[in-house]
């Protein structure tokens, strides 16, 4: 009788682990920084029983983890999303941590979520989640301990109400607890596209890097959400053609470059850019393999991996989603030469907003749109400029290069700071 061996399937958390280690040997810190740094500081999981509109009961399950908060307060969004799950969260936050500390953001990592697929509950459902999983980790969070944002199906109206029930427990209104929020609320003149601007700012200097001018590049973007819609929008309005887009449902194509505001406005009415009559049908993840300049996978981590990384056509890749590319696919496309900007440098704007944010929560002072953008640009100019040179420097890729650069950080403060008691 044959015996079938099961291989175990890496996730996203080994990934993780996997960069850090990389960096770690590069920097000859030595197997105990890597013990130190690879675990969560604290993880949280609780359960969060909903009733639904009908009268009927369930229980969801909820996470928070902070892997690090050595060079300041813990940062991180809070998603909900049917796929959620605990090595999920460990490896978002361990991404933040070096997020923050590559654009010298004065913050730790933490990442939240519950999982639930927002798609088929009420507002009202919605709510009652959102405010229940606030309570439940409302010991754990605040303006100087741990402040969530938002992240994949969630958004301003969400950090709203967790807001709200943080402050109703604290009986005065702690604007900081959150960031992402609406502008009536505390929030940020330009929080909402921080990410998709930080993105495309990155795009636009990886692609001069290689020689491309962006009035001649094309451009396709996987995921029309949050940061793929405004990515989108803003490279169109940099001169970029953007030939291909898709979403959960789809994808459309069209060579010579889509009208990216007729495709928002479509979206908006129909919910997908599927059926979009200003270009031809494509299958979702087709568009992944377009014969584009740029790709922008914008959606969820993993879309590029073993299995179609050889597929992939782009000479540049710049990860708006976190983790998009696995393990095997990195290696894939650095051994094609393809110039991959990874997740903590090219989708940072978000964090590097949610910080400005928190500062003019903190001083009751808010600044205009235009101030907020000009910061915006500098911080993730000058972070791409110091990976690249740095990336030069040692003979090393953009992920390890820029993971070196946020562990080294890291461990400066652990090493300043020292281990207690």
């Amino acid at each position: 009788m044959t015996t079938l061996i099961e291989v175990p399937t890496r996730t996203v958390l080994d990934d993780a682990r996997d960069q850090l280690r990389a960096a770690v040997d590069v920097l000859g810190l030595g197997p105990e920084v890597y013990a130190m740094l690879v675990e969560p500081r604290r993880e949280v999981s609780v359960s969060i029983p909903l009733r639904r509109d009908d009268g009927s009961t369930e229980v969801l399950r909820g996470y928070r983890v902070q892997h690090n908060y050595s060079r300041g307060p813990a940062k991180g969004g809070v998603r909900f999303d049917q796929r959620v799950d605990l090595d999920e969260v460990r490896a978002l936050a361990m991404w933040m941590t070096w997020k923050c500390a590559l654009l010298d953001v004065p913050y730790g990592g933490a990442k939240g979520g519950v999982r639930i697929d927002p798609r088929h509950y009420s507002t009202a459902e919605l709510e009652r989640v959102t405010r229940r999983y606030t309570s439940e980790i409302a010991p754990i969070i605040g303006p100087n301990h741990d402040i969530p944002a938002p992240d994949v199906g969630t958004d301003e109206q969400t950090m709203a109400w967790m807001m709200d029930t943080y402050s109703v427990g604290h009986g005065h209104t702690v604007l900081g607890v959150v960031t992402g929020k609406p502008i009536a609320l505390g929030g940020s003149q330009g929080r909402a596209a921080a990410t998709s601007r930080g993105v495309v700012t990155i795009s636009l200097l990886a692609l001069a890097h290689v020689g491309i001018d962006p009035h001649d590049a094309t451009a396709a973007v996987q995921g029309f959400g949050k940061v793929g819609r405004g990515a989108a929008r803003f490279l169109a309005d940099n001169g970029v053609r953007v030939a291909a887009v898709s979403d959960v449902y789809g994808g459309v194509r069209n060579t010579s470059g889509l009208d990216v505001p007729a495709l928002e406005a479509f979206a908006d009415r129909t919910g997908s850019v599927v059926g979009f009559p200003g270009g031809t049908a494509v299958a979702a993840e087709d568009v992944l393999v377009e014969s584009v300049d740029l790709l922008v996978p914008a959606a969820i981590e993993g879309v590029i991996h073993g299995g179609n990384a050889s597929d992939v056509r782009a000479r540049v890749i710049v990860e708006g989603a976190n983790g998009p590319l696995t393990a095997d696919a990195d290696r894939t496309l650095s051994e094609r030469d393809v110039l991959v900007v990874p997740d903590i440098l090219a989708n940072a704007g978000g964090v590097v907003v949610s910080y400005f944010e928190w500062v003019q929560a903190n001083q009751s002072y808010w600044w205009g749109e235009d101030e907020v953008n000009q910061r915006l640009r500098e911080r993730m100019t000058r972070a791409w400029q110091d990976v690249a040179e740095e990336a030069t420097r040692r003979q090393l890729s953009l992920r390890t290069a820029a993971t070196c650069m946020a562990v080294e950080r890291v461990f400066k403060a652990h090493e300043l700071r020292g281990l207690y008691p």
